[in-house]
C-alpha cells in the first residue's frame, strides 16, 4: 500500500505558527487515513520550533521570524527530516500546505511579512521535490488520486 506523507496541521494537529491547524476535509484523505496510508509531518515542529511560535517567512537565502531571528537552521533541519520520513516509507507523494515557508509547493510568502504571496517553493518542499516525491498542495488532491496507487 503507498504512503502518502501529509503536513500534519491538514490532518488537524495544532502545530501552525499560532497554535492552530488548517484542518482539510476531504473525502479521499479520510480514506486513506482509514487505509493507514498518511504519514504525517511539520518539518517546523519537527525542526525544533516551538508551538506557538512567531510568523516566518523566506527572504533570500534565509528564513525570518517576526522577530528578526533567522531561523533557516530548523527549517533545514525539518526538511531533512521529512526527506528521511519519505525515504523510509517509500514515499512518492507528499500533500503540503501551500504557502508555508515550509511545505509551500508553488507559492510562498514574499518575506515583507505583508501577506503577499510570490511564485516558489517552500524548504521542506523543495527539499522533497528535488528527492523525485511529487508535491501537491490542500487543492489538489483529486489530481494526486489519479497517480496513487490503490
Amino acid at each position: 500500500m503507498e504512503k502518502i506523507l501529509v503536513s500534519a496541521c491538514l490532518l488537524g494537529e495544532n502545530v501552525k505558527y499560532n497554535g492552530s491547524n488548517n484542518k482539510l476535509s476531504h473525502p479521499l484523505l479520510e480514506k486513506w487515513l482509514k487505509e493507514g496510508r498518511i504519514v504525517s509531518i511539520c518539518p517546523e515542529s519537527e525542526g525544533g520550533l516551538p508551538t506557538p511560535r512567531h510568523p516566518s517567512e523566506i527572504q533570500g537565502s534565509k528564513v525570518v521570524n517576526t522577530a528578526g531571528e533567522d531561523v533557516t537552521d530548523a527549517f533545514i533541519s525539518g526538511a531533512e527530516i521529512a526527506c528521511k520520513k519519505a525515504l523510509d516509507n517509500n514515499i512518492r507523494f507528499a500533500i503540503l500546505k501551500q504557502g508555508s515557508p515550509s511545505c509551500g509547493s508553488s507559492a510562498v510568502y514574499d518575506g515583507s511579512f505583508s501577506g503577499t504571496k510570490i511564485a516558489g517553493m517552500g524548504i521542506a518542499a523543495s527539499m522533497l521535490s528535488s528527492m523525485g516525491v511529487l508535491v501537491f498542495d490542500e487543492n489538489d488532491i483529486d489530481s494526486l488520486a489519479k497517480l496513487v496507487r490503490q
